[in-house]
């Protein structure tokens, strides 16, 4: 065999061999060379060549973790001094045992599919409600319903004053058979300490004296009964509501009074009862010193879609006016309401700035401010009086609203306002309530806080 295929038994193959097939082959390769060289002993050489030659080649496994094959040098080196040929026992000898092929790794058992969600039920369709039945039709009401409804709110606004005015008095009568000075005093104490002021109380008891000095009074039950005949007397001669003169386009009322008696609020409600009347209303937001004051209106407005001239925060306040009149004029409006700052009744400079308003309005209109309202707080009592009259001289206060009657005990200052300063109460309020802003009516008035549970 020539070295060709030497090479080609050493190297040429592509898998490797291990080491018991190279010293084989090595054995095999000096035989064959031998041969070569001694012709003769040919038959005995090629036993164990042909028994080497029935090794069998390693699978690919063990190829793979054999050594690798040797240098090309240390091949030729023993090419050119081969050893003595060995017996075929020997060869065999030399064969190591063939390793025990690793066992393959086992492939990881694929995960078994997590099974799919069954689909949920779908949800039985709601049954279509039934319709339900119309309603008929309540009755009209009468005219009476109204009446007795704003009767039995202002009854119960009434409460307190009730319970400090009237039911006071009924439990002095209470038993009482004979009229005397002892009675008419405790009637004056009780009058006092609801708030009526003192000059009314001295004109109400100068009238119950006399009336029994001349007999026209026989017993308690009497006299009590000529009480509220002179509580009401007292207010029917101030008990005049508000008339809008339709010849004065725009109708200019100007509303005034401290901080904290409801001055916006009151506005609001009268926006809406004279659009119930078929008026056209703007609203003046006047009050420039409080932030809150012109958010507050332009409520008001957006509630009973009435528009509002309002400037910024701190902006003159007779311009505000102003604009608003100017604005009323071209547009035909029939009244325009003007809120003010609510100012203390001892601030001089601040009463100055109302008589400016006033001024001003009147470039436009020479009549105008046409009515001056002044709102008053019940609960602030006899303090109210001296609000009033200050006022009055500052802008000349043409009629009274006396709001908040439902939160107090001092409701008999009404009595004291119709007496001390002889201006008509235009309106009363006893609630939150958009309604429970009403036309004072003096009989009324006196039939709710005198009446009997």
């Amino acid at each position: 065999m020539g070295w060709t295929s030497k090479f080609k038994r050493l190297f040429g193959a592509e898998e490797a061999k291990p080491a018991a097939d190279e010293a084989v082959a090595d054995e095999q390769a000096a035989e064959e060379q031998s041969a070569e060289l001694s012709p003769k002993s040919e038959p005995s050489s090629e036993q164990p060549s042909d028994q080497s030659t029935q090794v069998e080649p390693q699978p690919e496994e063990e190829s793979q973790s054999a050594e690798e094959p040797k240098p090309l040098e240390e091949s030729q080196s023993v090419e050119e001094n081969p050893p003595v040929a060995e017996s075929s026992s020997e060869a065999e000898a030399l064969v190591e045992p063939e390793p025990e092929p690793e066992p393959e790794p086992e492939p990881e058992p694929e995960p078994e599919p997590e099974p799919e969600p069954e689909p949920e039920p779908e949800p039985e369709p709601e049954p279509e409600p039934e319709p339900e039945p119309t309603p008929e039709p309540e009755p009209v009401a009468s005219a009476e319903q109204p009446k007795s409804g704003w009767f039995d709110r202002i009854k119960k606004g009434l409460g307190r004053t009730k319970a400090n005015l009237t039911d006071g008095l009924a439990n002095l009568f209470l038993g009482a058979k004979e009229i005397d000075d002892d009675l008419l005093e405790e009637i004056e104490t009780q009058l006092l300490l609801a708030d009526i002021g003192v000059e009314a109380t001295t004109e109400i008891i100068e009238n119950l004296t006399d009336r029994v000095a001349r007999k026209q009074l026989g017993d308690a039950e009497a006299l009590y009964q000529a009480l509220q005949q002179e509580l009401a007397g007292l207010l029917s001669e101030h008990s005049g509501a508000l008339q809008v003169d339709s010849s004065k386009q725009p109708y200019v009322i100007l509303m005034v009074g401290v901080n904290g008696v409801g001055k916006t609020t009151t506005i609001g409600k009268l926006a809406k009862r004279f659009q119930a009347e078929g008026k056209s209303v703007m609203l003046a937001a006047g009050d420039t010193f409080r932030a809150a004051a012109v958010e507050q209106l332009e409520v008001w407005g957006e509630r009973n879609n009435v528009p509002v001239v309002a400037q910024h925060t701190g902006a003159d306040s007779a311009s505000v006016i102003y604009d608003a009149v100017q604005s009323a004029k071209a547009k035909g409006v029939d009244v325009v309401i003007a809120d003010t700052a609510g100012r203390l009744q001892n601030k001089a400079h601040l009463m100055t700035e109302l008589e400016k308003v006033v001024r001003v309005t009147r470039k436009l209109d020479d009549t105008a401010p046409h009515e001056v309202m002044l709102v008053l707080d019940a609960g602030t009592g006899q303090n109210a009086l001296s609000q009033a009259a200050l006022f009055t001289d500052a802008v000349g206060v043409t009629g009274i609203t006396l709001t908040k009657l439902d939160g107090t005990a001092k409701g008999g200052v009404i009595f004291a306002i119709a007496k001390q300063l002889d201006l008509p109460i235009r309106f009363i309020g006893v609630g939150e309530q958009i309604d429970d802003l009403r036309p004072f009516d003096a009989d009324e008035f006196i039939q709710a806080l005198f009446a009997r549970d």
